[in-house]
């Protein structure tokens, strides 16, 4: 569904992210990890078609990301980004209606009302629709994006750090949507920083270390002690339970 070729992208005259090559199939749940300065939301912005990369490719089934226009990507991918920021002091129930706008004027418009209530209901914010957007807290901010999110019902779904600012409960609840998302069908790629999260839920992890990609593969064959330790440069303690990794900080 989703393929980068040889993907560079400069900034400031240096590539941060550099001729990373993978591909995400439909239904499959990818998560991308890797230190900070990895280059994780850049290759996301790339893998979204925001951002055109400054050598190779990115395709969105099997078209160039570079040849389809805003508003056919919104019909195709859903983001979202680090920045949940809205100015205005849109009500909940507003944001995440803004997740419908690629679809006005179409008959998936008739769809609207359920679609939302679905999406605020899975991202457990439907107590929320009547709160201003700007006076909610950091993780309920985060949740409402999610909800926004999933209510724009797009083939491909790409959260950057999704459970940043979220208690224990819900990032699990996040990270269970996403798989839910991938089992019926969808594309998901999801940038973490909680290696052990990611474990836990993707179908195969991205590792990438100064904007190259070290390593791609199930977690048990990426979240390994010896490349853990080394890339992340702390002695880490990798624990396997039900064939899924628990990394651990070495103290």
């Amino acid at each position: 569904m989703i393929r980068a070729e040889r993907v560079t992208v400069e900034l400031g005259g240096r590539a941060v992210v550099h001729e990373v090559e993978l591909a995400v199939a439909t239904g499959e749940l990818l998560a991308l990890v890797g230190p900070n300065g990895a280059g994780k939301s850049t290759l996301l912005s790339a893998l979204s078609g925001e951002r055109r990369p400054d050598a190779g490719r990115v395709l969105i089934g099997d078209r160039p990301a570079d040849e389809l226009g805003a508003l056919e990507l919104a019909r195709i991918r859903s983001v979202l980004t680090q920045d949940n920021a809205v100015s205005f002091p849109f009500r909940v129930a507003e944001v995440v209606e803004m997740g419908r706008s690629p679809w006005a004027r179409t008959p998936a418009q008739d769809a609207d009302d359920d679609a939302i209530r679905a999406a605020l209901e899975r991202a457990d914010v439907a107590h929320l629709v009547e709160r201003r957007f700007t006076e909610l807290s950091g993780g309920e901010r985060a949740r409402v994006s999610l909800a926004r999110v999933l209510a724009q019902e797009t083939p491909i779904v790409l959260l950057d750090e999704p459970t940043a600012a979220l208690d224990l409960r819900h990032q699990e609840d996040v990270l269970r949507i996403a798989r839910g998302l991938a089992a019926e069908g969808r594309t998901v790629v999801v940038v973490l920083h909680d290696l052990s999260l990611a474990a836990a839920y993707a179908d195969r992890v991205a590792l990438l270390e100064d904007g190259r990609l070290r390593a791609l593969g199930t977690p048990v064959e990426v979240l390994t002690e010896p490349l853990i330790s080394e890339v992340y440069r702390l002695p880490v303690e990798v624990l396997v339970r039900d064939g899924r990794p628990l990394v651990i900080p070495r103290r």
